[in-house]
């Protein structure tokens, strides 16, 4: 029983780990090439779920149809706040950019209260429930035991594992991805070899926030809910995944946030709920102290 029930608990914890992932990537890809934390990329996260939420119970747009379009809807929203919050104070300390990012933040989470109140609701409505996400299957497996996975889950760990090995693939071997890592690397050179630096920028907070976008989603699946507040913590754990993995490597925050859900999920089973938030935090301590490049970032010397 107790092999069981840890497997369960694995299996829980890993689909919230892969949401932290989703975002975690987000905050890392932005970072590696303009050194930003975009503090608004949670409220990212928040505006897509709703605006699925919205176009499919509110308007009646096919559910894939407002799955898709939302995603598009957060891609556009990440280009629109790097032009207007962020390219202007390239130039400024990072401390002003920083200061862009948390008033942006806010911004987006009060526009959605005023835009659909600040109570909670469901992502899809009992009238519009959608059956093939309310199966479940239960798996077995020799000497571990098994676990119940419900639909969402399936496709949360599934679509996850689809973004990455996409993700790695552009990176790795289309021009636009070479620009991101050239960029990533010099920004200066990059511009004098050619690279558009702004449009790949552009490209990258579209990226990012599309997956940020598809989090959003997933999470209001898996809990039937929606509210303006939910990106808040959401980012905050992304950024401390992002930041145990490596900020700005890309696989480290893919990691990072994976091994942030497994953890979460096994003290929220075996310690408290109360103390998730906690433990996660402490562990984002532990390693800022004695691993500041995080598990699998590279210690950069200081200039003198």
């Amino acid at each position: 029983m107790e092999g069981a029930d840890l497997f369960q608990q694995l299996v829980n914890g890993l689909t919230l780990g892969v949401v932290y992932a989703l975002i975690a990537v987000g905050y890392t890809m932005v970072y590696g090439i303009i050194e930003l934390i975009n503090f608004a990329h949670g409220e990212i996260y928040m505006m897509a779920a709703f605006v699925a939420c919205k176009l499919y119970n509110a308007l009646g747009v096919p559910f894939m149809w407002a799955v898709a379009l939302a995603i598009l809807f957060a891609a556009f929203l990440g280009v629109v706040i790097e032009f207007v919050a962020y390219r202007p104070l390239r130039g400024s300390p990072r401390l002003v950019a920083l200061i862009s990012a948390i008033g942006v933040s806010l911004f987006l989470q009060n526009l959605a209260m005023i835009i659909w109140g600040a109570r909670r609701q469901p992502m899809i409505e009992t009238a519009n429930a959608i059956p093939f996400l309310e199966r479940t299957v239960t798996v077995s497996l020799p000497l571990i035991g098994e676990a119940t996975f419900s639909s969402v889950q399936i496709i949360m760990l599934v679509t996850a594992a689809a973004i990455m090995i996409g993700l790695t693939m552009m990176i790795r071997y289309t021009k636009v991805g070479r620009a991101m890592r050239a960029c990533a690397e010099d920004r200066v050179a990059a511009k004098l070899m050619g690279v558009s630096v702004n449009r790949t920028i552009s490209a990258t907070f579209a990226i990012g926030s599309a997956m940020g976008g598809v989090a959003g989603i997933l999470v209001g699946l898996y809990y039937n809910q929606v509210y303006p507040m939910m990106g808040y913590m959401a980012g905050l754990k992304a950024f401390t995944a992002a930041v145990i993995g490596g900020i700005g490597n890309v696989a480290g925050a893919f990691m990072g946030g994976i091994l942030l859900g497994v953890v979460e999920g096994l003290c929220g089973a075996y310690i408290s709920s109360l103390w998730m938030d906690a433990l996660a935090f402490a562990i984002l301590i532990l390693v800022l102290i004695y691993r500041p490049q995080g598990l699998l970032g590279e210690r950069i010397p200081r200039s003198t």
